[in-house]
């Protein structure tokens, strides 16, 4: 069986490797908060960035066994 560590190395690994992938001027950044922390950087960052040129998206989110909330906000170009 593999040891949890391991797993979110690897994990990590993966997610790293999907960023290089992704070459359409996209920008991505991920956190991990406590649940009230991370609601309120997600609503800051949304707030922030309904900047011309680009759209924010929260691209996904899970609970990690900690209780913290792991989530990945996209901020894409538009087509104006």
């Amino acid at each position: 069986m593999e040891n949890p560590r391991d797993l979110a190395e690897r994990s990590s690994d993966l997610r790293d490797l999907r960023k290089l992938k992704d070459d359409d001027g996209s920008m991505r950044d991920t956190y991990t908060l406590l649940v009230s922390a991370a609601r309120l950087k997600a609503r800051q960052i949304l707030n922030e960035y309904p900047t011309g040129g680009y759209v924010t998206i929260l691209e996904n989110w899970r609970q990690l066994p900690d209780g913290q909330i792991e989530f990945t906000i996209r901020r894409l170009p538009t087509a104006d």
